[in-house]
């Protein structure tokens, strides 16, 4: 891909990727949520989470297929914030509209210039949601992902890069596949014994990270080559 079309192609990904949230703000401006609302928000903004993870990590394998697609590198980072914004979103979700929070009444405070009343409400719901936190191994592992999406996007502008090295930062940008991973495990513990939903989130991760571990095993065997045929070289010269 020309540098020249980066821009571009930037735009129409960036917009792409807000579809979704457009399609899910255009269904609640027409009421056409189905019977629960809350339910169907909550699914949709986990299916877009995952699905703009997986296509974030699938950027690496395909670049590598043919030199001309090697920058589609330029949009992994912008697809894995996305990632994090539906995440955010499917955490807030649980928080402001699963919860029990007042939302009316946060808002209502808010305009009367009472701040606070954002905390007193999140206060009140507070004890119900660390008792779901404790008892719930789909929340457990669901905030567990999301906490490292979070790392990553705060980690993610290239300052910030510069400042860890780049070595600790991709360390760090490595646990990605384990947000994916407990996504995937969230995703199964959520939905009742007997659905096989998420099995083709979980067939594409798998393949990716048979994908990771291929290459890195072809890298090092290329490398013990390299490095058994320059004693060889150096005896010649």
């Amino acid at each position: 891909m020309p540098n020249r079309l980066i821009p571009y192609v930037k735009a129409v990904v960036h917009l792409l990727c807000l579809v979704p949230l457009a399609l899910l703000l255009y269904r609640f401006k027409q009421d056409n949520l189905g019977a629960d609302p809350v339910n169907t928000i909550t699914h949709f903004t986990g299916d877009w989470t995952i699905y703009l993870l997986l296509i974030s990590l699938a950027v690496t394998p395909v670049r590598r297929l043919h030199a001309k697609l090697s920058n589609l590198i330029r949009f992994r980072r912008m697809l894995g914030l996305y990632a994090f914004f539906y995440a955010t979103l499917h955490l807030a979700t649980y928080v402001f509209l699963f919860s029990g929070y007042d939302v009316p009444t946060a808002i209502a405070g808010v305009k009367a210039g009472h701040l606070g009343e954002i905390v007193t409400q999140f206060k009140l719901v507070w004890p119900t949601m660390w008792d779901d936190i404790l008892q719930r191994r789909f929340i457990q592992v669901g905030f567990a992902a999301w906490v490292i999406l979070l790392a990553l996007a705060v980690t993610s502008p290239q300052f910030v890069l510069r400042a860890m090295g780049g070595k600790n930062w991709q360390r760090l940008h490595r646990l990605v596949y384990v947000a994916a991973f407990l996504g995937v495990v969230h995703f199964w513990w959520l939905v009742k014994a007997g659905v096989r939903t998420p099995w083709k989130d979980t067939a594409v991760l798998m393949l990716l990270l048979l994908a990771r571990l291929a290459y890195t095993a072809w890298k090092r065997r290329r490398s013990s080559k390299t490095a058994a045929r320059m004693p060889v070289s150096a005896s010649r010269t």
